[in-house]
């Protein structure tokens, strides 16, 4: 997914996504939890990078 579409589906700007992205912006739960539900994981699955990694593989 690009950051482009990551942005729009979590309605944030690219930009934000980017600095996200690169460490440069400390991210609030709110905003993990857009993203978490663009990427169709929870927040559980989000901070649990084998949970994540399982999903992604199988294209969830």
């Amino acid at each position: 997914m690009s950051q482009k579409d990551l942005a729009y589906s979590a309605d944030l700007d690219r930009s934000y996504i980017a600095s996200i992205e690169n460490g440069q912006r400390n991210v609030s739960i709110v905003n993990i939890e857009k993203i978490s539900n663009s990427l169709n994981v929870t927040l559980k699955e989000f901070f649990n990078g084998n949970e994540f990694e399982k999903h992604t593989k199988s294209g969830r």
